[in-house]
């Protein structure tokens, strides 16, 4: 069993599947979900239609697009992966609110019994679109709903308690989110799989841009304007290595994030209504701010909101870019003089 196993390329892991899978996953909802709301809000606010629609067919997608990228992440056969279209789009809408994270379970189940009889057969061709559809859907149609079910209402829980504890929660989400962002694995798509939005999924995004921002912005003396770039607008998750290094280099950002955090709940009452996977994306290409502006115009048209006040503006750069670099820069330097950091310990290679 243990040599078919390996002949199928099929490893019950958890990078495979928590690391690899997920961060897959994020890929996915960024080349489907998100990138088509953010043209669908270019169009919106430009008066293209033909923006919006282009917007709404790449949103469309983001459930053949989740399963996809987690079968690529699965090194699944061809056929196999092609046939993951239909499995995602099942999940994706039979998962409601939770659906990426059925997708997430259910493309892993599906492509893995696809790839155990991939080219075992002579009819090739039929039989593994066939056991990867049927399988996939079928999964779809028992577990999708207990799933997104699931998803929907912890991702419910942590909105309801930030709402009622607004100053501890906005500590809690910010801290754990930004750590999940730094992390081997992804911040957006664990946002995307609990529906993470409102003054939570806000706290989401100031923990992720103190990461990211607090960073780049510490690491400037040892990494120069590419380094404030690639992690400022790319990712704080190049410095794992030298978290492992020396983990105090990660205390300026998770002071940072524990400090913007009930800012950003409290203060500001910072709200991303855009989509979920944007809470988890922080300052990244700016997805973070992108989906806290589409939420805003999603709350005008909505009549929640009436208007996006100078206090909103002021409240979203403080939040995503002056204090993550300012407290991280303070807090980084004292560090520095007490020795807990040294010269090259936030060097990137």
């Amino acid at each position: 069993m243990k040599e078919f196993l390996k002949r199928k390329n099929i490893s019950f892991s958890l990078k495979r599947y928590g690391v690899d899978c997920l961060s897959a996953m994020a890929q996915g909802l960024f080349c489907s979900l998100l990138i088509g709301t953010i043209i669908k809000t270019l169009g919106q606010q430009t008066g293209i239609e033909y923006l919006v629609t282009i917007g709404g067919y790449a949103a469309a997608m983001a459930g053949p697009a989740m399963a996809i990228s987690i079968g690529f992440a699965l090194q699944a056969p061809p056929l196999v992966l092609f046939s993951l279209a239909a499995v995602g789009g099942a999940a994706n809408e039979l998962g409601g609110a939770g659906g990426p994270l059925a997708v997430l379970i259910i493309a892993i189940l599906a492509a893995e019994c696809g790839k155990l009889v991939s080219k075992e057969t002579k009819v090739d061709i039929l039989v593994t679109p066939f056991v990867t559809i049927f399988v996939g859907v079928a999964l779809s149609t028992l577990l999708a709903p207990g799933i997104g079910a699931a998803a929907s209402s912890i991702g419910q829980l942590i909105m309801w308690s930030t709402e009622l504890q607004p100053f501890l929660m906005g500590i809690i989400v910010s801290v754990l989110v930004g750590i999940a962002l730094t992390l081997p694995i992804s911040s957006a798509a664990i946002c995307a799989a609990l529906s993470l939005t409102g003054l939570a999924g806000g706290a989401a995004v100031a923990g992720c841009c103190a990461n990211m921002v607090g960073f780049a912005v510490m690491s400037f003396k040892e990494n120069k304007w590419g380094g404030l770039v690639s992690q400022g607008i790319g990712t704080s998750m190049l410095q794992m290595g030298n978290i492992l290094k020396n983990p105090r280099i990660w205390i300026p950002p998770i002071i940072a994030s524990a400090i913007t955090g009930p800012l950003a709940t409290c203060v500001f009452h910072l709200q991303m209504n855009g989509t979920p996977v944007s809470s988890g994306m922080g300052t990244c290409g700016l997805v973070g701010q992108i989906g806290v502006y589409s939420g805003w115009i999603n709350d005008i048209a909505a009549g929640t909101k009436t208007a996006i006040t100078a206090f909103d503006w002021i409240g979203l750069i403080l939040i995503s870019f002056i204090l993550p670099a300012v407290i991280s820069l303070l807090v980084g330097n004292f560090l520095r003089k007490i020795g807990w950091i040294k010269e090259g310990d936030l060097k990137l290679d």
